[in-house]
């Protein structure tokens, strides 16, 4: 392994460890007050990170309102933001919300499954044997997380299941959309993830002008501040400059750590019950992901997503 592709893998340990951690702060935030929704959280912490990063980006000399200049650019952005930033941030605070950190980003987990699909509809390469196996396996891990086992049964609401789903295609779009703009170094990434972000949050503003009443407590904004920090700030750019570095598939494999991180912290301090059954589901899916990035030199893989 080179250097650049340790940093690379390095970094996005970090980052996904970080968001696990975020997906703590924000239960706490929920549990905090019954006024604070999931949209009011993402809106400001797109918003509120998008202009820093965007302000640190012009101190840097990257002339972040040079994309303008380049319409194309310009969309690939507002793409990778609305479409990929919105579904895997929104949708990830939602399932938190109605679950918990842990079953929320377990089911984001199965974000590689979207990219396998992705690249097998649009760009015609079939998915390998071990990937369809791999694909029955975290299928039936969100069986168990879901039912239990139990068919008349639901363990997680069809919210919750629904939420950390779309999250899941979010981490798909967040993944392929902006990668060959970071690797072509095209467009800075400070750049890219600041607008991204900005774009995301005022559009969500757009969508949904209300506002909820927020407590002013202390607990409120030292929770938000570590969504926005430890959450939004530090783990994008991160993430966003590991993909100069490693392809998708090991971006996704690294993945693992961010359930793990809320996993642990879910259990640590909001006291979550874990049953035999909700770690043989959260195991199967984990499974499946790390399985999907066997590789197999003659086929190139690291290819087929990138």
């Amino acid at each position: 392994m080179t250097n650049k592709k340790v940093l690379g893998t390095v970094m996005i340990i970090v980052a996904c460890t970080f968001w696990g951690i975020s997906g703590l702060f924000a239960k706490a935030l929920f549990n905090a007050s019954t006024e604070i929704t999931s949209m009011w959280v993402t809106q400001t912490r797109m918003i509120s990170a998008g202009i820093i990063l965007l302000i640190i980006s012009q101190f840097k000399g990257d002339q972040p309102f040079k994309i303008f200049k380049n319409l194309h650019d310009a969309w690939v952005i507002f793409a990778y933001g609305f479409f990929g930033l919105v579904p895997v941030q929104y949708g990830y605070f939602m399932a938190v919300q109605f679950g918990n950190a842990s079953i929320a980003t377990v089911l984001q987990f199965l974000g590689p499954f979207f990219i396998i699909a992705y690249v097998a509809v649009f760009r015609h390469i079939p998915p390998r044997r071990i990937e369809i196996i791999s694909a029955l396996i975290a299928f039936a891990g969100v069986f168990i997380l879901a039912t239990h086992g139990q068919l008349n049964h639901m363990a997680i609401t069809p919210l919750v299941l629904f939420w950390g789903l779309v999250a899941a295609v979010g981490v798909a779009t967040n993944t392929l959309i902006p990668q060959q703009m970071l690797r072509t170094n095209r467009v800075p990434s400070l750049v890219v993830t600041g607008w991204g972000l900005l774009f995301a949050g005022l559009s969500l503003l757009a969508i949904h002008p209300a506002q909820p009443h927020v407590p002013n407590l202390p607990i409120v904004w030292i929770c938000w501040l570590g969504i926005l920090v430890i959450g939004t700030l530090i783990p994008f750019q991160l993430a966003n400059n590991s993909l100069k570095y490693i392809d998708a598939t090991t971006f996704s494999l690294m993945d693992a750590f961010e359930p793990l991180a809320a996993t642990i912290g879910s259990v640590l301090l909001f006291n979550l019950h874990m049953t035999g059954m909700d770690i043989v589901g959260s195991i199967l899916v984990i499974v499946a992901v790390l399985a999907i990035n066997i590789r197999i030199p003659q086929h190139h893989e690291g290819e087929n997503i990138a």
